[in-house]
């Protein structure tokens, strides 16, 4: 596979091209997240809320394994661009091995720590003994977690975003399948309840990895892992884990911020936490779809940066920005309009859809304004600028909206929280455009491809 379209190709059609196969097999990764909810709200209300409490581990989880890969994408895409396969090689070897010991830690301690985190949020013991049946199948799933994201990372930078929107597409649909069958025992399979949600999770995860094997013993794959490159070798492992580290970061402050305000409203109702995890369900049907474009964006703004098409770089960004804000437009107009059909999906509580329904108006004010930040972070993790990228996601996830939510809560109660968000969207989106374009700055006099071969 010719990977130097990705410098020569007109930047909308390739750019259209990278990541609308994302963008589709986000959509229905999206879709499974809904639908994995949707059937858990049938079990009751607490099964909701076990899940609700889960999800911040779990995604921290996910955030390791798609931020680490993050760091080996962008490495390999660097070193493709410069035109170094066997760099790209090792990135690659070195990305695989490290995410089997990250896939074996995370595994270990999700579930011994699971028990004490569950206790510092409820005291139901039906909550903990749903969330501990759920989080221990999840966390047994981590290696193969952790090594489908190393395949998924590698056929992107390579620009092959077919291999992924197929994997991904088969694995959640796979889920979406199984999750009634084996939740309520339709069929050959046992009634398992919330274990059974957890399970078709973790089959449809082991399917796409499967498929991404197949893929790879593919005579047409350029980057390869090898045994002869399992040696130290402390540049690439630098970067990997320079991009990687401040990735995960930016991915796992989603999982801190949940918790801190779930200790908020759970003071109030546990109403208010049914919402904030219906919520972050409910977003990844806009934050998905602009995440793959954004995974479509950062293999070819890295290629173009490590090839030196300082202007392409440019246009590739503000093109991106255009793409993910129509996005949030729409989302923006959705749940001003269906706020109450949506929060109704998963709950008959009255009083917990009045409480989504204003959830939902309020925090969809911040969505259009969220595209700069978005994707100035992807963008600069596509440069392997991930200290830069971390600093934006502090600001959103950290630094502005939980010092907010804590005022607002103080002064109007619980329902105030929700103002946070777009209070939060908007600082950091003034903070994100005075990093980007700084960071741009200070580059401009070191643009040439021998000074970016020094930096990797």
């Amino acid at each position: 596979m010719n990977d130097t379209f990705m410098k020569e190709k007109p930047i909308l059609p390739l750019l259209t091209s990278m990541a609308l196969p994302m963008v589709v097999s986000m959509l229905v990764n999206s879709l499974y997240n809904i639908v994995d909810s949707l059937f858990v709200a049938q079990i009751n209300e607490k099964a909701m809320t076990a899940l609700s409490l889960v999800y911040p581990l779990q995604n921290l989880m996910n955030a390791i394994a798609i931020g680490f890969g993050i760091g080996i994408n962008a490495v390999i895409a660097f070193h493709l661009g410069a035109g170094n396969r066997e760099k790209a090689d090792i990135a690659a070897t070195h990305g695989f091995i490290f995410a089997l010991i990250h896939s074996v830690i995370m595994m270990a301690a999700g579930i011994l720590l699971m028990p004490v985190f569950l206790r510092m949020f409820t005291g139901d013991a039906e909550v903990i003994e749903m969330g501990m049946q759920y989080s221990v199948i999840v966390f047994l799933f981590a290696p193969t977690i952790m090594i489908e994201l190393v395949f998924e990372k590698l056929f992107q930078a390579t620009g092959n975003m077919k291999v992924t929107m197929l994997s991904l597409m088969c694995g959640s649909i796979a889920n979406i399948i199984l999750d009634p069958l084996m939740i309520f025992g339709i069929g050959p399979f046992p009634e398992m309840g919330i274990r059974g949600a957890a399970l078709a999770t973790g089959l449809g995860q082991l399917l796409t990895w499967v498929i991404y094997i197949v893929a790879y013993l593919s005579p047409k794959q350029t980057v390869h892992f090898q045994w002869k490159y399992c040696h130290l070798d402390s540049a690439i492992d630098r970067k990997l884990y320079g991009v990687g580290i401040p990735a995960i970061f930016n991915l796992a402050l989603p999982s801190l911020l949940i918790s801190l305000l779930n200790g908020l409203l759970a003071a109030y109702s546990q109403s208010y936490v049914v919402v904030l995890g219906i919520y972050y369900k409910l977003q990844t049907f806009l934050y998905l779809p602009a995440n793959g474009i954004i995974q479509g964006m950062r293999p070819v703004i890295g290629y173009n940066y490590g090839a030196g098409e300082k202007e392409r770089v440019k246009k590739i960004y503000r093109l991106t920005l255009y793409m993910t804000g129509s996005i949030m437009i729409l989302g923006t107009i959705l749940c001003l309009l269906a706020s109450g059909q949506l929060i109704g999906f998963f709950t008959t509580n009255n009083e917990t859809i009045r409480i989504g329904q204003t959830a939902l108006r309020v925090i969809s004010m911040g969505f259009v304004i969220s595209a700069v930040s978005v994707t100035t972070s992807g963008a600069l993790e596509g440069l392997g600028k991930g200290k830069e990228s971390f600093q934006i996601s502090l600001f959103r996830y950290l630094i502005t909206i939980v010092p907010a939510a804590w005022i607002l809560c103080r002064i109007g109660g619980a329902e105030w929280v929700w103002h946070a968000f777009w209070i939060s969207e908007t600082i950091t989106a003034l903070i994100a455009w005075r990093i980007y374009h700084k960071s741009v700055k200070m580059n401009a006099d070191k643009h040439s491809p021998r000074f970016k071969c020094a930096e990797y």
